[in-house]
């Protein structure tokens, strides 16, 4: 079973990620979510974001209106990188042009928000 850590935008975009983590109940769920979200700004946050992703299989960046003014989500992707940890873009809004976060390559693609793209690309199907 696949861990996976959600990085998303904590001012705009908390209720998808209690949508994707409601996704990982379910029974055909290839991956589980520890709700990792480091909800306190503090001095160490990224010494414990990066604890928090090397522990991880994958990084979700759920992609909302607002992800590109995200310095957190920005900082996360960046940290995944620098450690190795393979990541995905979710489109995270119906309406609206999702961004993507700035460290984000330009060759990243922002996958649709479905159950079946969500299991393979957990299962690194890109």
């Amino acid at each position: 079973m696949a861990r996976v850590f959600i990085s998303f935008d904590y001012d705009y975009d908390s209720d998808l990620k209690t949508l994707l983590v409601g996704q990982a109940k379910n029974p055909d769920s290839p991956f589980v979510i520890s709700d990792w979200s480091i909800k306190v700004a503090s001095p160490t946050w990224r010494d414990e974001a990066r604890k928090r992703i090397r522990a991880s299989d994958t990084v979700a960046v759920i992609c909302g209106l607002n992800t590109d003014k995200a310095a957190g989500v920005a900082t996360e992707l960046q940290i995944a990188k620098e450690e190795g940890i393979s990541y995905f873009l979710l489109w995270g809004r119906v309406n609206g042009t999702c961004k993507k976060p700035t460290t984000a390559n330009d060759a990243d693609l922002i996958y649709q928000w479905t159950w079946d793209n969500l299991k393979k690309l957990v299962q690194g199907v890109r």
